[in-house]
């Protein structure tokens, strides 16, 4: 076994193999086949905020910049050759790499990019972008030749750069969204290192190489298949057997323990703290959910801090935080998390108040159904672990799982009581942890539907403060006026472990299973 991993915040893949390790010629060539855990439910990158729509996606698109995951958190160009910001952060211009052409054959220009991010920050009628209040900064963007894009800005933004190398910002053409703005939702047309091959529903998609990258030498795989593996027991047995040679979302810690145990130094495992969190979320539309004291109660029944400990044993849920990652630079340091509500760690007293909180509600009896999703790591222990949680104080509830895509349905049309819902992100910066959390129709990733002119004031306030002790009050006001209206909380964050066989090489770890997915560099040693 090839083993890196690190319970800090490093990223594991800047570890060197155990026992060191020589640098290698890729090889090109070769099919990869790897197993994806959702199937998506349909190809728009600007209108998902699922990893099944990326690492289905991912390799037939590019980006205008993208991380330099070895160098996690830099940042490096994709479709940019190059880039200057201005002084006072209220432009940017990127130069585009020359003789990039789309899988359809049209060549790509800074209209393709003008028409992407204009439908990411502005969506026509008819089209979701979850992006919007991302880029509700950008003011115009102009291209004054067909490889010179400039973004002017309404305000100056810190973390814009690293925006614009998010992996969600598939460049589309402009041409087919001029066509159907929402055609990118069933067609696949990018300029990515793969060509887009077929989607069997229910089966696989794959790709094959794209002949004219303009990546010189990339990619090195000939072409790849992706196998939806709803079942973590298919997986584990594709796995082993060699079927599959990677799963690169992550694995549970039993579930890492099998394989290492079946297949010894044939498997490669790393590890990372993770970007990602799940979150019980309140839909405040419907009785008895629009009551705060009901939200407050449900909340407070959950053992956080004893709960970390066993889903962590056997699952990808570990540890307790708030809306930022925990232990980055602008999280709320856990003596400061104790004191709000649902992160208080004498559970005895916060259920009795939660009881006599459902008391004064008129609903000492509640029943609900939550709404969750079938996958198995981690939404199957977390459901059952709230429904644990919530029958200590009284409370009946049915955890209902559903298929990614009625799951993701029900979310964003509000056809639900309480859900196990998930904030995905890509990096640290609050500017992108905090609006999930804004009000319904500032942000398409709020399902709680909740609408709150102090927390949006809030987040507006923290964008615009440069002073990061400040920045780091603001964030944490944030959190007390959330978790005290209790809209939506995060439940634990969790802890990644991807496997993958020590044929698989190229392949980059980082705290996110959103980056690192084009698969460019991926090539195989056998």
């Amino acid at each position: 076994m090839i083993r890196k991993g690190t319970m800090a915040l490093a990223v594991t893949a800047a570890l060197a193999f155990a026992g060191g390790a020589v640098a290698q010629t890729p090889k090109k060539g070769g099919s990869l086949t790897f197993a994806i855990s959702a199937e998506t439910p349909h190809y728009d990158c600007h209108g998902s905020d699922t990893y099944a729509t990326l690492h289905f996606a991912a390799p037939f698109y590019s980006t205008l910049l993208q991380f330099d995951l070895p160098k996690y958190p830099a940042i490096k160009g994709d479709l940019a050759q190059s880039w200057t910001t201005a002084p006072d952060q209220m432009s940017y211009t990127f130069k585009l790499h020359p003789n990039v052409k789309f899988a359809s054959g049209e060549p790509l220009t800074s209209a393709d990019v003008k028409a992407t991010y204009d439908r990411l920050r502005a969506p026509p009628q008819g089209v979701v972008s979850t992006r919007v209040a991302t880029f509700a900064d950008i003011g115009a963007i102009e291209t004054p030749d067909p490889l010179t894009v400039v973004f002017k800005m309404k305000a100056a933004n810190a973390a814009m750069l690293a925006h614009f190398a998010s992996p969600w910002n598939c460049i589309y053409s402009a041409k087919d969204l001029a066509a159907d703005a929402n055609s990118p939702k069933v067609k696949i047309n990018g300029t990515g290192p793969f060509i887009f091959n077929e989607h069997v529903k229910g089966s696989h998609v794959s790709g094959k190489r794209n002949p004219n990258y303009f990546k010189p030498g990339l990619p090195y795989l000939d072409e790849w298949k992706g196998v939806f593996m709803l079942q973590a027991a298919a997986m584990l047995n594709a796995l082993q057997g060699g079927q599959v040679l990677a799963e690169f979302r992550s694995l549970a810690p039993p579930e890492r323990d099998r394989m290492v145990q079946a297949m010894g130094d044939k498997i490669r495992i790393e590890e990372s703290s993770w970007t990602l969190n799940l979150l019980v979320t309140f839909n405040t539309e419907r009785k008895p959910f629009d009551d705060v004291r009901v939200r407050q109660a449900l909340v407070m029944a959950i053992d956080r801090w004893g709960g970390s400990q066993g889903l962590a044993r056997n699952s990808t849920l570990r540890h307790v935080g708030g809306v930022i990652r925990p232990g980055s630079p602008l999280a709320t340091p856990e003596a400061e998390l104790v004191k709000l509500p649902g992160f208080s760690k004498d559970i005895r007293k916060s259920r009795e108040d939660a009881r006599k909180l459902l008391r004064e509600a008129g609903v000492p009896d509640l029943k609900f159904v939550l709404h969750n999703r079938t996958i198995p790591q981690p939404y199957t222990p977390a459901g059952i672990f709230l429904v644990d949680q919530w029958r200590q104080i009284g409370v009946t509830v049915e955890n209902k799982q559903l298929e990614t895509a009625p799951y993701l349905a029900g979310l964003n049309s509000g056809n639900f009581d309480v859900a196990v819902d998930f904030s995905n992100l890509f990096m640290d910066d609050s500017s992108l942890g905090l609006t999930k959390y804004l009000s319904l129709g500032k942000s398409a990733e709020n399902r709680s539907r909740s609408v709150d002119a102090e927390l949006d004031s809030l987040y507006e306030r923290h964008m615009r403060e440069t002073d990061v002790a400040k920045r780091k009050q603001l964030i944490q006001a944030f959190e007390k006026r959330l978790f005290t209206q209790a809209y939506q909380q995060p439940l634990l964050w969790w802890h990644r472990i991807v496997a993958s066989h020590k044929v698989v090489m190229g392949w980059e770890m980082s705290p996110s299973h959103n980056l690192g997915q084009d698969l460019a560099q991926v090539w195989l040693n056998q």
